[in-house]
């Protein structure tokens, strides 16, 4: 007899944007030869809790498999587990991902999260799925969290990590495929896809540090190319977007992946880190062009070569990278998003102001550029300087999940109102204020809506004078408009 496994994905979008649960589609393709699995997305259902009690209870399952990051997902995933587990206390629930990974303690001790899987998870996975159905010891599951008999809380030895091309390709006849094509701005029918896990840098900002312990696991160029040859011809994909932690991590994976796909004349988007892409070649840029690309995420994070050197981005990530980046990629049409984490400790004020006169300076160069603003928030990193500094200030994380699912560490989790004890209101005043200013005077071009209706216009001539005066104080007019013509940010809508 065949087990089911149940996988769920908590509520993360806003309706209509719903994107690919990839981290199920993972883990459901390393057990589909040997369980039957569903895949219950909360972003597509009303009423989760209810939809798994009942499909658990008709279908016997043992594990109840769920994906969590901080923020949405959180907010969700704690009172539908808690009211999952006061149903069914004998239903084995498992959490993996981002949240598990760095508060692994906090969710164990909840009384209703009974395992959590730290880093890639794939392998794990599967083994501990085996040893909940055929028997076994749990401390032979790797990277995995739990209580044993006497309470205690237990920590295995990591897994080693697992090449992406010896995993088998996400079963993606699970999922509706035309519920996750999304009409933006790359494309009428845009799909996401991871190509790499990890990330082999330790910005102490940053939580895929702890996630991947400076780990980077790609997939092959083919296999990479192959995929999206498949999402082309079977779900009529014409744009994708990696969702990777550092896409560009190997110029020679990039430029031969580029060269596999161009046939396909399609449009994509990725991350990537400004020194590396500096370091292309002219012959790379090309390639990447002609393939498709159409932006690229990437972390200028701030305008203070100090501050970066404390965010430990490195040497080659300083401030002049970031200028020259901008204007290069001008040169081959490829538009720069680049994210900024302001509101530093511990003169945070210090470090908005710089980072404004930096912003300033790339919208010269290349006005093209895009803009992602968002507030420093601590992660729990090891020798982080920034995160030693934040609790010198009084900063502390909570220590219960009904602590984490309340609406202010929810806002904490999206950085754009965290509430540390450093960022005051005047700090957070000034960010939002340039950001009205910045976002009307170069309207965002992921937003298509305003490339047709006059809009554009209107916000660029209301925001003239006080962008070139470099007066952000009280913008309540352009702040009403971008209410009234609801103005997308891409931080927190996507595309």
């Amino acid at each position: 007899m065949r087990h089911t496994v149940l996988m769920y994905n908590p509520k993360s979008t806003s309706p209509g944007k719903q994107r690919l649960p990839l981290s199920l589609l993972a883990i459901a393709a390393v057990i589909e030869a040997d369980y039957d699995s569903e895949i219950i997305d909360g972003n597509l259902i009303a009423d989760p809790a209810t939809h798994i009690i009942e499909r658990a209870r008709k279908v016997n399952a043992k594990l109840l498999a769920v994906t969590v990051m901080p923020g949405p997902q959180l907010t969700q995933a704690v009172p539908v587990c808690r009211q999952i587990k006061a149903a069914l206390p004998d239903l084995k629930i498992l959490w993996g991902g981002y949240f598990p990974t760095q508060h692994a303690e906090v969710c164990l001790n909840s009384g209703y999260v009974d395992y959590c899987i730290e880093g890639q998870g794939e392998a794990p996975f599967r083994k501990l799925v085996d040893t909940l159905h055929y028997g076994g010891s749990l401390e032979e599951v790797p990277s995995l969290w739990y209580k044993d008999a006497h309470g205690t809380i237990k920590e295995t030895t990591r897994a080693v990590p697992v090449l992406l091309d010896n995993l088998p390709w996400f079963p993606y006849h699970r999922v509706e495929m035309d519920r996750y094509a999304q009409s933006n701005y790359l494309g009428k029918r845009d799909f996401n896809h991871n190509t790499s896990f990890g990330c082999p840098f330790a910005c102490n900002f940053c939580a895929v540090v702890a996630l991947s312990k400076r780990r980077w696991i790609p997939e092959s160029a083919k296999r990479a190319a192959d995929i999206v040859t498949f999402l082309h011809d079977k779900h009529g994909a014409d744009a994708v977007e990696f969702h990777d932690m550092d896409f560009f991590v190997s110029e020679e994976r990039v430029a031969d992946f580029s060269e596999r796909i161009t046939p396909l004349k399609m449009r994509w988007w990725g991350l990537g880190r400004v020194d590396t892409l500096m370091g292309y070649s002219d012959a790379t840029w090309a390639k990447m062009r002609d393939s498709g690309a159409k932006m690229i995420f990437m972390g200028a994070e701030s305008g203070s070569d100090e501050v970066l050197a404390r965010m430990n981005k490195g040497g080659k990530s300083g401030t002049e990278q970031t200028l020259a980046i901008v204007e290069r990629m001008k040169k081959f049409g490829i538009v720069p998003e680049l994210s900024f984490v302001l509101g530093n400790p511990p003169d945070p004020m210090a470090d908005i102001d710089a980072s404004i006169k930096f912003i300033r300076k790339l919208k010269q160069i290349n006005p093209a550029t895009e803009l992602i603003l968002y507030i420093y928030t601590p992660v729990p990193q090891e020798n982080s300087e920034l995160y030693e500094a934040a609790k010198k200030l009084g900063f502390k994380f909570p220590e219960t999940l009904d602590e984490w699912a309340d609406d202010t560490w929810g806002k904490f989790a999206l950085r754009r109102d965290p509430g540390t004890p450093w960022f005051k209101e005047d700090a957070h005043r000034r960010v939002r204020n340039f950001e009205s200013v910045i976002n009307a005077y170069y309207p965002t071009i992921t937003d298509t809506r305003l490339q047709h209706n006059g809009m554009k216009t209107m916000l660029r001539a209301l925001s003239g004078v006080r962008y070139k005066l470099g007066v952000y104080q009280w913008p309540y007019e352009l702040k009403a408009l971008q209410r009234v013509i609801h103005y997308r940010r891409p931080e927190t809508t996507g595309f």
